[in-house]
């Protein structure tokens, strides 16, 4: 059974990353899975457990490692993926890149204006305000995609763009030049 291809759209709270990706599902001829790391946050039970921070961090950290498991193993079944994520941890690339070897792996960047950010992050009101602008600084910081495109004034362009990248990828992965970066460091 051949792998699928995971799409995986990095970007802080806010910026628009499961809008852009539902926006590319609706227009895609195949099917897909939509596979948001809120999800995982969502499905997670006991909220209203009383754990101390450190431990809230490790079932936070927890999560993240079964969303990435989870990942590969959607597209090692041979499905197609959508995943949003935010790569504000060096974590959590690291663990995909390790984990996502052999597998076709297309990474782009959502960015938004920082004013745009900060209205969304209101109308959202599930997140401490700053949220999404601390996060801006860092989720970029391995430099490296396969695409930037920016939300800010909606999903359209930045839908247009992603689906060319589907159809027409580069020989070369941003992962796979992490992945030698890394090595070599």
């Amino acid at each position: 059974m051949a792998s699928g291809r995971i799409v995986l759209l990095n970007g802080p709270s806010s910026a628009g990353k499961t809008t852009l990706s539902q926006a590319v599902a609706r227009r895609l001829p195949t099917p897909w899975l939509l596979m948001p790391v809120d999800l995982f946050h969502q499905i997670r039970t006991r909220p209203d457990a009383d754990l101390t921070d450190r431990q809230w961090h490790d079932v936070f950290h927890r999560t993240r490692a079964a969303y990435h498991r989870a990942l590969v193993g959607a597209a090692g079944s041979g499905m197609d993926v959508l995943a949003d994520h935010v790569l504000n941890e060096p974590w959590r690339l690291d663990d995909l890149l390790r984990l996502t070897v052999g597998l076709d792996v297309l990474l782009v960047h959502v960015t938004c204006s920082p004013k745009e950010l900060r209205r969304r992050e209101r109308l959202r009101g599930d997140r401490d305000s700053g949220t999404a602008a601390h996060q801006q600084r860092l989720v970029f910081l391995h430099g490296d995609c396969d695409l930037i495109v920016d939300t800010t004034y909606g999903p359209d362009e930045p839908t247009a763009a992603l689906l060319d990248l589907i159809r027409n990828p580069p020989p070369q992965r941003a992962f796979d030049r992490l992945r030698d970066v890394r090595a070599r460091a």
